[in-house]
């Protein structure tokens, strides 16, 4: 959930070019209001006032893009901030001379859905956090541009290959809608828990690779005054980290294609679900949580993380950059794939690591060549070190940043942790996919963690939005095998 963020909103080898060739915030969603839902769309290029942005295409400007137009962007404020964007816009204007009207929010569905209803898009959006617009509904609508012809351009460094040949595999997967990419989620992410490298140290433990050896430091910790899990409450997203890793770690690749391709048995009957919903809700029974932790906000309960009074918490990679003000020094913040259940058929090194913070072109764009290389160049090592630069993250592109930069601890920790996984890599779609089953499960694990709930009930819940989704006749259009 880059940052998703508030969710914001995707290594083997042993070099930094396998690292970063294996390191490939998701946000929450909120459902939109009818008029949304049903606005139409229709394609642009053109500015209504007759300025044309359509300018001569040639090898090195496939889109046509025209000097002296502009381009308005949106991007998602959230745990990567949005200097980095400021930063590509600088960049885009110094070699194309194109002005950019920037629009830095975590209000996406806010100050964006009465645009879309109008017809007046922006020309590239970044679609995270918790008022992202759910890329579904978007597609459903119409909304938004196949990005197909972005893909199939040349590469900004090799014009010898397209720029899909340029990513890291499968990370073109969660912008897929009915077998189009109409999202590009560019940033390569890593989910799971999160913990202080100073106070494990102090404190003597050392980093749990079984769900038993986690409990016993939430136990340890409890006992000295300490939380042992935090979690961000007013957003279930995250706690739903920990209960979609362990389901797919204990059953495997199955379990996690079961809940994607809607099964009627996803859940209710699945003894890998079971056990990881037993296994949260434990925490709660015995008193585990950072007290006062479900009423809080992310950045509320990541701030008291930060102030050592919980020993985990759940997130995906961009938390690193979202606490860079609230960190202590010499915290020395470290990544955690998810501990093991008993008779796990994943192993401890594999980890949930993907793409996230999609950005979008709307259908209805004013500047659509400005807007395609706007993207097309995102998917550069130049813009993609900028990223790294600003936001202290990884992109998709393989490869994709200079040797120069120095990460973080704790996104170099994310780096150490995708090379340890190699192909133990798995990414659940259903939260792309189907954003209001997604809703639906988040509000069932709200209601399990503050014990308004138990564990069959919350099974019941999640079995009964795959149920209510697979009824979509839409649905049949996704599918993983």
């Amino acid at each position: 959930m880059g940052s998703t963020s508030d969710p914001n909103s995707t290594t083997g080898g042993t070099n930094r070019r396998d690292l970063i060739k294996r390191s490939a915030a998701l946000g929450l969603i909120s459902v939109p209001t009818m008029s949304f839902l049903s606005a139409c769309a229709s394609g642009g290029g053109e500015d209504d006032s007759g300025n044309d942005t359509e300018g001569k295409t040639s090898k090195s400007n496939p889109f046509g893009v025209k000097k002296g137009s502009k381009l308005d962007v949106v991007v998602f404020k959230g745990g990567y901030g949005d200097d980095y964007a400021k930063a590509w816009e600088a960049s885009f204007e110094k070699k194309w001379g194109v002005t950019s009207t920037h629009t830095g929010t975590q209000e996406i569905t806010g100050k964006l859905q009465p645009r879309f209803n109008a017809g007046n898009p922006p020309d590239i959006v970044d679609d995270s956090g918790a008022q992202q617009i759910p890329i579904d509904v978007l597609h459903k609508n119409g909304q938004l541009l196949d990005l197909a012809a972005v893909l199939n351009a040349p590469s900004v460094d090799d014009p010898s290959k397209k720029v899909r040949d340029t990513l890291i595999p499968g990370t073109l997967d969660a912008g897929m809608q009915s077998g189009k990419v109409v999202a590009l989620n560019y940033i390569y992410t890593v989910w799971g828990l999160w913990y202080s490298g100073k106070l494990f140290q102090e404190k003597g433990w050392e980093v749990p690779k079984t769900w038993d050896d986690f409990t016993a430091i939430c136990k340890d910790a409890k006992s000295q005054g300490i939380g042992g899990l935090a979690h961000q409450g007013k957003y279930p997203y995250y706690i739903n980290v920990a209960i979609m890793d362990l389901i797919a770690k204990t059953g495997g690749l199955d379990a996690m294609k079961a809940i994607d391709n809607l099964e009627p048995n996803a859940f209710v009957g699945s003894d890998a679900a079971t056990a990881a919903i037993e296994a949260v809700y434990d925490l709660v029974e015995k008193g585990y949580l950072m007290p006062g932790t479900n009423g809080l906000t992310h950045t509320e309960s990541q701030t008291r993380w930060n102030q050592y009074k919980a020993v985990f918490i759940t997130s995906g990679s961009w938390l690193e950059n979202e606490q860079l003000k609230q960190t202590p020094e010499d915290f020395d913040m470290k990544f955690l794939p998810m501990p093991l259940l008993p008779d796990s058929k994943l192993p401890f090194e594999a980890i949930r690591a993907g793409s996230g913070e999609p950005f979008i072109i709307p259908a209805k764009a004013k500047n659509l060549p400005a807007a395609q290389e706007f993207m097309r160049m995102m998917l550069s090592k130049e813009w993609s070190t900028l990223f790294a630069k600003e936001a202290n993250s990884l992109t998709i592109l393989k490869d994709g940043v200079d040797s120069s930069v120095q990460l973080r601890p704790g996104t170099q920790s994310t780096v150490e942790a995708s090379k340890a996984a190699g192909d133990n890599t798995f990414r659940f779609l259903y939260t792309e996919w189907y954003s209001e089953m997604n809703t639906e499960i988040e509000n069932a694990s709200n209601e399990l963690m503050a014990k308004r709930i138990q564990p069959k009930e919350w099974l019941k819940r999640a079995q009964a939005a795959i149920d209510k989704q697979a009824k979509d006749p839409a649905s049949k259009n996704n599918r993983r095998d």
